[in-house]
């Protein structure tokens, strides 16, 4: 494994993270999900990645009690608050209540007295930004958190909540934000605003939902037991990149795996790596033959010309595409 620091910060987290949105909880049962957590720990990966609502909160619990009997200080814990934990009208959002309750809950299901980077999951348009960061302020302060992060913020956003935090005097130094080489949205404003201002990419689904992995075939139903065939896995998500002419473009991209010596899987992951902006890639697992594929996508270095005949066989959606095209990242 290879580690890299989350932005400009000090803190150090391994090239691939491990992630539990539609796994834990939900997707596949608590047996296999500690198994993909040990072969996690086994293949070098010390930073995990979950949310309060993943699993309606049942994730940070399967997490919290994969991880029991690790040494806490060899890992990085990393969770999320902003989409509706409850029934109430508060279990939402990024108010100071709402922010407090729910650093509480995250502690108490992952069975740790703090978390090391804790992220706004979405941005919250309802709640004054100065009442969200000075919140989470006082969970830094309070060593509930180690540093602050968001998910899925607009540059000018992170420049706002950047200069607050610089205000208040607490590290926000992440976004999470969706990139693959099929979604390219962050390019274009969000990467060179963190890099001006010291904050690194934490990123989901570098793999599109499993579609960079080549088990997508064009003119072919998704194979039985996909994610694509299960609703609570995220089906919906994954639809945007279900079409034939998606599906043959990543095809093409099978010979260039495999020159490179990598399974299409490694290839997209160290895709996204290769962008000096990003920290880590956050990859899920059903099974821990997966883990043990993926990890090998770190410290991989792709040369040019490989960089260009993948540009050449992909379309990705970029910023000037997104606001014609529905993001699986604007979903709950």
């Amino acid at each position: 494994m290879e580690f890299r620091h989350l932005g400009r910060s000090g803190l150090m987290v391994s090239e691939i993270s491990y992630g539990n949105w539609i796994t834990h909880g939900s997707q596949v049962e608590e047996e296999a999900a500690f198994a993909c957590v040990r072969a996690a720990l086994d293949a070098g990966i010390t930073t995990f990645d979950t949310a309060d609502v993943y699993a309606g909160t049942r994730a940070e619990d399967v997490l919290g009690r994969a991880l029991q009997g690790e040494r806490r200080e060899g890992l990085e814990i990393f969770t999320k608050v902003y989409w509706p934990t409850g029934p109430g009208r508060n279990d939402r959002g990024l108010s100071r209540k709402h922010i407090m309750e729910s650093i509480e809950g995250s502690l108490r299901r992952l069975r740790t007295d703090h978390v090391d980077l804790y992220q706004a999951h979405r941005y919250d348009y309802s709640t004054p930004l100065e009442e969200t960061m000075e919140a989470f302020a006082d969970v830094v302060r309070s060593g509930k958190a180690h540093y602050i992060g968001v998910s899925e913020w607009k540059a000018s956003q992170i420049r706002e909540a950047h200069a607050l935090a610089r205000d208040l005097r607490i590290p926000l130094v992440s976004n999470q934000p969706q990139y693959s080489m099929l979604w390219r949205v962050i390019e274009t404003e969000v990467v060179p605003t963190s890099e001006e201002l010291g904050v690194g990419q934490i990123v989901w689904s570098p793999m599109a939902q499993g579609v960079l992995s080549g088990k997508y075939q064009p003119g072919q139903p998704p194979p039985a037991g996909s994610r694509a065939t299960d609703e609570k896995s995220g089906a919906g998500f994954i639809a945007q990149w279900l079409t034939d002419d998606v599906l043959t473009r990543v095809q093409r991209l099978k010979p260039l795996a495999e020159q490179a010596g990598l399974s299409m899987a490694q290839l997209a992951i160290a895709w996204v790596l290769q962008n000096p902006n990003v920290s880590s890639a956050i990859v899920g697992a059903s099974r821990p033959e997966q883990v043990h594929d993926n990890v090998k996508a770190a410290g991989v270095k792709l040369d040019a010309d490989l960089l260009k005949a993948i540009d050449e066989i992909v379309e990705p959606v970029t910023e000037r595409d997104a606001s014609r095209t529905e993001s699986p990242a604007q979903r709950p």
